[in-house]
């Protein structure tokens, strides 16, 4: 049989234009995953596109930087942009649709709605960025309701969002289905981020110290460490050693919760989260 023919990629910025493309799929009897991002793409995101290739009919992405998400000293209006780059990116995965809407669009004058997802959203990401997960809900759940997608991935990286989204999903009984894919790091073992950009060559270097301090947690556990303290202490001080590294928090949770254990039994994810330089970044490891 002969290749099948690649199909193009829409650019959609309207909502409702946006809405019937997808349920036009749907109506074919086709199953659509979304990859929701902010753009400035990197081969985390692809995954993601990759991911949802393989499991469904269509694949469509949306790019969206959203101010509701970001502190007032936080990296808005620096966020990078490079849409055209992500549009040949996106073309080149086999992405289908794609919706970039203006903020005018998610957020029309006189918009007054948030959303609140409760405890998971409180602790760690939560403390140190205040009103970001309700910024985070809200959007997801606009762009759940724009792109009617039966299946939508998230990367763990962002591993407390996860919960954040999955959490939303469950309790307003979203016909969609939460997906969490693996993080994709770079070769020396650095998260793969947007953010990543802005770091110096030297910050680079620094910044490994994050993914370093999870993987010498790894062999504590492995070697029989169990006192969760001691094993954040540890991580502290690799990360001190780094120079430069400001923590803002090391969490030892449940996995799948916010949850902070004192002994470490069964599964548990590690979470960081620190400045190098002025960039901040975030990485977390699954141990058990």
């Amino acid at each position: 049989m002969p290749a099948a023919v690649p199909r193009s990629l829409q650019v959609i910025n309207g909502v409702e234009a946006m809405r019937t493309a997808i349920r036009d799929v749907q109506r074919g009897g086709e199953t659509v995953g979304f990859v929701p991002t902010m753009g400035a793409l990197h081969e985390g995101h692809l995954s993601l596109i990759d991911a949802a290739a393989a499991e469904c009919d269509r694949v469509a992405a949306s790019i969206f930087v959203n101010p509701t998400q970001f502190g007032p000293n936080e990296d808005f209006t620096k966020y990078p942009r490079p849409l055209e780059r992500d549009l040949d990116l996106l073309r080149e995965r086999g992405c289908e649709f794609v919706f970039v809407p203006e903020a005018a669009e998610m957020y029309p004058a006189g918009y007054g709605t948030s959303i609140d997802v409760g405890a998971v959203a409180v602790p760690w990401e939560g403390a140190a960025r205040p009103g970001h997960f309700s910024g985070v809900a809200t959007v997801v759940l606009k762009l759940f309701e724009c792109v009617p997608a039966d299946r939508a991935y998230f990367g763990r990286k962002d591993y407390q969002q996860t919960l954040v989204v999955k959490r939303m999903a469950a309790d307003l009984n979203l016909p969609v289905d939460v997906r969490v894919c693996a993080i994709i790091r770079d070769a020396d073992g650095l998260a793969l981020s947007s953010r990543n950009v802005y770091l110096s060559p030297d910050e680079r270097r620094r910044a490994l110290s994050l993914s370093q301090s999870l993987r010498l947690a790894e062999e504590l556990i492995s070697g029989g460490e169990r006192d969760a303290l001691m094993v954040r202490e540890r991580m502290l001080a690799h990360l001190a050693a780094a120079g430069d590294v400001n923590v803002e928090y090391v969490a030892i949770v449940r996995d799948e919760t916010v949850d902070e254990v004192a002994t470490i039994s069964g599964p548990i994810t590690i979470a960081v989260a620190a400045k190098v330089g002025t960039t901040r970044l975030i990485d977390n490891l699954r141990i058990g």
